[in-house]
């Protein structure tokens, strides 16, 4: 059976940062998606249901885009109306704790664009270290899932913050409605287009 709040751990670029010297970042990338390809096909933690795994054939994804990664970010305060502890709700129609823990500001495609940060709690109320940064934008909903994709961010050594949608990817809810999903806040929703990271099959229809 699923745990309640069940997302599979996803497969981190961490993971190939030994090999920064040798991959371009278009090869890690690549090397990232395989490896996540092949987990989802075969670990026991897949979100394909396991009747569908002999017909999958890899996650569609945009083209990289290195002018989507932005790096040396602050966490701002978070300052709005809304409170800083709620219940962020799920797909499957259940609320589940979170934090705000601040906001990135930035400018991109020629916009002024802001994105709230969680911190989720677990089952037994104890919040988690890192980032959790859901997004909308103009693709949501056509070309990428309706309910949002999600950015996990740990902060750089530094303490500054890089916010890279090229690693951007679904909730596993697209894979199975049986996972419930944390659906993305009105506050961060984007004014342009993210053509980075995890898509739809250009098949797949509205979602």
């Amino acid at each position: 059976m699923l745990p309640v709040f069940a997302v599979p751990e996803e497969p981190r670029m961490t993971e190939h940062h030994e090999h920064q010297h040798t991959l371009s970042y278009p090869d890690a990338i690549a090397q990232y998606r395989a490896d996540k390809d092949a987990y989802f096909k075969t670990g026991a933690g897949s979100p394909i249901p396991a009747a569908e795994r002999d017909a999958f054939e890899g996650i569609p994804y945009f083209p990289v885009d290195e002018g989507l990664i932005l790096d040396g970010l602050a966490l701002e305060p978070y300052t709005g109306d809304e409170p800083v502890r709620f219940e962020i709700p799920t797909t499957d129609g259940r609320l589940r704790p979170a934090e705000r823990a601040g906001v990135f500001r930035f400018r991109l495609l020629d916009a002024d664009c802001s994105l709230t940060a969680y911190q989720m709690a677990s089952a037994d109320g104890t919040v988690h270290d890192s980032l959790f940064v859901p997004f909308l934008d103009g693709t949501t909903g056509t070309e990428s899932y309706g309910a949002g994709r999600y950015l996990d961010l740990d902060a750089e050594e530094d303490g500054t913050w890089t916010l890279d949608f090229n690693v951007a990817y679904h909730p596993s809810c697209v894979y199975d409605p049986r996972f419930s999903c944390p659906l993305t806040p009105a506050e961060n929703r984007l004014p342009v287009r993210i053509e980075a990271g995890e898509r739809l099959a250009a098949d797949a229809g509205a979602h």
